[in-house]
C-alpha cells in the first residue's frame, strides 16, 4: 500500500511540474509575442517604415496612373517630340556628373523617343512570326527579299553579349558570396580582394562556369517551368530589396547630400561643361539607353512571341522601359546617399561596385547584411539578363534546325562556355592583349555589342517596319496595335520611319569616330 501510495504520489508533482513548465512556457511566449507585436508596431509606425510604405504607394500610384492615361498616349508622344529637344539642350549645359547627367538624359528624352519605338517594332515581329529571329523574318519579308540574312547577326550579337557578360554576372554572385561569408570585415584589403579574384584564372572560370551552368539549368526546364516562374520570383525579390536598401540608404546621416547631387541639376554653371563635350555625353546616353532595353539582336523579339493578342505592344514596351528607368533610378538611390554619408567618391565608375561600395558597407551599421543584400539584387539583375539571352539562343537553334530544347541546350552550353574563356584569361594570362584605343578582350567585345551589333541590329529592325522593301509601316502598325490598351500613334510615321534610323546612325558614327581618331594619331 505505502509504495502504491508513494507511485501516486510521485505521479502526482510529475503532472504538477508538467504544468508549472508549461505555465512557464505559456507566459514566456505571451511575453515574447507581445514584445514582438511592440516591434512590428514600432517599425510599421517609425520613419523606416513610413518611408516605405510612401515608396511603395509611389509605385503603386505611377502603374495605376499608366493605365488610367492609356487612351492620352498619343498625346503623351507628340508632347515628349517637342519638349524633348529643349530638356536635351538644358540638361547638356548643367554643371553636375556625367553619371547624373546620363541618367537623366535617358528618362527625360531618349526613353520615349527611341527606345519605345524600337521596343514596339521587336515585339510586333517577334509576336506575328511565333518565332525567334532564325525564321521571323523568313515569316513576314516579302518573297525575294534577303532580310532573313539578318538572323546570323542576331545569334553572333547574343554569344558575343554572353561570352563577356557571363564574366561579369559572375563577378556579381562571387562579390554576394565574399559579402555573405565577411570577407569585407576590415581584415582585408578591399582592392587586393578584386585584383585576386579577377586576376585568378581558375576562381574567374569556376564563377563564370556557374553562371553558364544555373542560365542553361533554368533555361532546359522551359518558358513556364524554368524562365518564367525563375525570373518572376527573382524581379519581385530584387524590387522588394531595392525598395529597402533605397530607404534604408537615404534615411542615413548625411544621405540627403548625396540625393541632391543624383537629383538636383546645378544651375550656376548653365552653358559651362568642362568635364565632357556635348558629343560624348550626348553619345553615352544613348548607348545606356539600347543597352539597357537590349533592343537590336532579337532579345526583344523572342519575349514578343510569348506575348499574346489580348493587348497592344505599346502598353508592354512602356512598362517595360519604365521599369528598366524605375530600377536604374533606385540604384542610383542606394549608391549615391550612401558614398556622400561616408565620404566616399560617387565617380569611380565600374570601381565603384566592386572597390569603393563594399568599403562603403564596412563603414555601416549591419554592413555585411546590407552589403549582401545589395550584391543579391546585383546578382538577380544580372542573372535575368543571361537567362533572357540564353532563352533567345536556344530558341534560336530550336527554330533553325529543329532540335529539341534539351539538344540545343547541350550544345550551346559547352559552346558558350568556351568561348567564354577568353575574357576569363583576358584579365590574367592575356592580360597583354590589349586592342589600342579600346583596350582588354572584355572591353573589345563590350565595344562590338554595345557600339556596333545593339545599334545596327536596332537600325535594321527600324528599317524592316517601315519601308515597303521589309514588313512595311501599315504592318507593323496593325500588329502593334492589336488587342487593347495603348495605342502606337499613327502620326508617329514620319518620326519612326525617318527620324529614328537617322538617331541610329548618328549613335553608330559617334561611336566609331573616338577610335579612329585615336587610331589616325598612333
Amino acid at each position: 500500500m505505502c509504495e502504491i501510495r508513494e507511485n501516486a504520489m510521485q505521479k502526482k508533482q510529475f503532472q504538477q511540474n508538467m504544468k508549472d513548465k508549461v505555465r512557464v512556457f505559456e507566459d514566456g511566449g505571451i511575453r515574447l509575442l507581445k514584445r514582438g507585436q511592440k516591434g512590428v508596431v514600432h517599425a510599421i509606425f517609425s520613419r523606416f517604415g513610413l518611408v516605405l510604405v510612401l515608396l511603395l504607394l509611389q509605385a503603386f500610384a505611377l502603374f495605376s496612373l499608366l493605365q488610367w492615361l492609356g487612351e492620352l498616349l498619343p498625346h503623351y508622344f507628340g508632347g515628349t517630340l517637342l519638349v524633348t529637344a529643349a530638356m536635351m539642350v538644358y540638361l547638356l549645359n548643367q554643371d553636375m556628373d556625367n553619371s547624373v547627367r546620363i541618367t537623366w538624359l535617358v528618362v527625360t528624352a531618349l526613353m520615349p523617343v527611341l527606345g519605345v519605338p524600337l521596343l514596339v517594332m521587336e515585339f510586333s515581329v517577334g509576336r506575328a512570326s511565333h518565332r525567334s529571329t532564325a525564321r521571323s523574318f523568313n515569316a513576314l519579308e516579302p518573297r525575294g527579299s534577303k532580310w532573313h540574312w539578318f538572323k546570323w547577326f542576331t545569334l553572333v550579337g547574343n554569344y558575343v553579349l554572353m561570352m563577356f557578360y557571363t564574366s561579369v554576372c559572375g563577378w556579381m554572385v562571387a562579390y554576394l558570396f565574399k559579402t555573405g561569408i565577411g570577407t569585407f570585415d576590415g581584415t582585408h584589403d578591399i582592392p587586393t580582394v578584386f585584383s585576386s579574384m579577377i586576376g585568378d584564372p581558375v576562381e574567374m572560370a569556376g564563377w563564370m562556369l556557374l553562371v553558364t551552368l544555373v542560365g542553361f539549368a533554368i533555361c532546359a526546364a522551359g518558358v513556364q517551368k524554368g524562365v518564367e516562374r525563375i525570373t518572376k520570383v527573382m524581379m519581385a525579390a530584387l524590387f522588394v530589396l531595392m525598395a529597402v536598401l533605397c530607404v534604408h540608404s537615404c534615411l542615413l546621416e548625411g544621405g540627403q547630400e548625396g540625393l541632391a547631387f543624383y537629383l538636383l541639376p546645378n544651375f550656376d554653371n548653365l552653358f559651362n561643361n568642362p568635364s565632357a563635350s556635348f558629343a560624348e555625353i550626348l553619345y553615352a546616353a544613348m548607348s545606356q539607353a539600347f543597352f539597357m532595353l537590349s533592343v537590336g539582336i532579337g532579345g526583344m523579339s523572342i519575349f514578343g512571341s510569348y506575348i499574346g493578342r489580348d493587348n497592344k505592344l505599346t502598353g508592354e514596351a512602356v512598362r517595360i522601359a519604365g521599369m528598366d528607368t524605375l530600377v536604374a533610378i533606385m540604384a542610383g538611390l542606394i549608391i549615391f546617399p550612401a558614398c556622400f554619408a561616408y565620404g566616399v567618391a560617387p565617380d569611380a565608375g565600374p570601381d565603384l561596385v566592386f572597390l569603393t561600395l563594399p568599403a562603403v558597407f564596412e563603414q555601416m551599421p549591419l554592413g555585411q547584411l546590407w552589403g549582401t543584400i545589395f550584391f543579391l539584387c546585383m546578382a538577380f539583375a544580372a542573372l535575368s539578363t543571361v537567362i533572357a539571352v540564353f532563352e533567345n539562343i536556344l530558341r534560336f537553334s530550336m527554330d533553325q534546325w529543329d532540335v529539341t530544347r534539351k539538344r540545343a541546350v547541350a550544345i550551346n552550353g559547352p559552346l558558350l562556355a568556351l568561348l567564354s574563356l577568353p575574357c576569363v584569361l583576358g584579365f590574367s594570362v592575356w592580360s597583354g592583349m590589349q586592342i589600342p584605343g579600346i583596350g582588354d578582350i572584355q572591353s573589345l567585345e563590350d565595344f562590338l555589342v554595345s557600339n556596333n551589333f545593339l545599334v545596327l541590329g536596332a537600325l535594321v529592325f527600324a528599317l524592316f517596319c517601315t519601308r515597303r522593301s521589309g514588313w512595311g509601316w501599315k504592318n507593323f502598325l496593325a500588329e502593334a496595335n492589336e488587342g487593347e490598351g495603348m495605342a502606337y500613334p499613327k502620326f508617329l510615321y514620319v518620326w519612326t520611319r525617318y527620324g529614328v534610323p537617322l538617331l541610329i546612325i548618328v549613335i553608330f558614327v559617334a561611336g566609331w569616330v573616338p577610335k579612329i581618331t585615336f587610331w589616325l594619331n598612333m
